[in-house]
């Protein structure tokens, strides 16, 4: 990718994130890869190393135990890792009341890490737990230390812990649904950031948003499931293009 085109696109970008308000971003993995978290369909993705059926609910009900052995130190302890310059940018143009809301496909938190907020996660966090009898809340911290003397964690009452993600087998969160369908509906400027857009029901909400007049930008390295009904399409590295856009910032500062 030419630097020319970088700098067309971050221009273009700032152009249309200013005058078509409000704006609604769309996540996903290929905002987080650039941290070091892999994604899970990808040539270097989770699923060439962990089976796919290990994030199934039912795997999780019957095998806690080897569920939390392959998982924790993979998926969930993320502590230590920094938002990209995606997230980075994200936060900042939000900061700026340039974007109004968020919805990830991403369960790391690391848009809320950046400082983004009115973040909506459609899957879940991987840092939250909460107790499947009583519904108490644990931080991953908990977890982590119950796990050190037992081989499941469980809450005082009892109950089994899990994770606050969405496993296969599983909806969605219906306010999570919600509050992103009203986000899509109501925008000026629909933009989806690293996602191929195979993955329902958030391939959804670009099309809410243009069935209600919105205008559709895809910043996404590669083909997309919606490529051909995009009103414009930035085809590039998204670390790069999301540096390219922060110094644009900067030189307007």
């Amino acid at each position: 990718m030419q630097e020319t085109d970088l700098d067309k696109y971050s221009r273009d970008f700032l152009e249309l994130i200013s005058s078509l308000q409000p704006v609604t971003v769309l996540t996903g993995a290929g905002v987080s890869t650039a941290s070091g978290i892999p994604d899970f369909r990808g040539p270097n993705g989770l699923y060439n190393s962990i089976s796919p059926a290990v994030f199934e609910l039912e795997f999780f009900l019957n095998h806690p135990q080897e569920y939390y052995s392959i998982t924790l130190n993979r998926i969930h302890m993320i502590g230590d890792i920094e938002p990209s310059a995606t997230h980075i940018l994200l936060a900042l143009v939000q900061k700026r009341r340039l974007i109004e809301t968020v919805i990830t496909q991403n369960i790391d938190g690391l848009h809320q890490k950046a400082g983004t907020k009115s973040v909506i996660e459609l899957h879940g966090n991987a840092g939250n737990f909460y107790c499947m009898n009583c519904s108490k809340g644990y931080s991953l911290s908990e977890v982590a230390e119950r796990l050190k003397s037992e081989s499941v964690p469980r809450c005082s009452c009892g109950g089994l812990i899990r994770p606050d993600v969405v496993f296969f087998g599983e909806f969605l969160p219906e306010d999570a649904i919600a509050r992103a369908r009203e986000a899509s509906q109501n925008c000026g400027l629909f933009i989806v950031m690293g996602s191929s857009l195979n993955v329902y029901p958030a391939a959804d909400f670009p099309m809410i948003a243009i069935n209600n007049g919105a205008f559709f930008l895809i910043v996404n390295r590669g083909e997309t499931a919606l490529d051909n009904i995009s009103d414009l399409k930035f085809n590039c590295e998204l670390e790069s293009f999301s540096k390219s856009v922060l110094e644009k910032l900067k030189e307007l500062d």
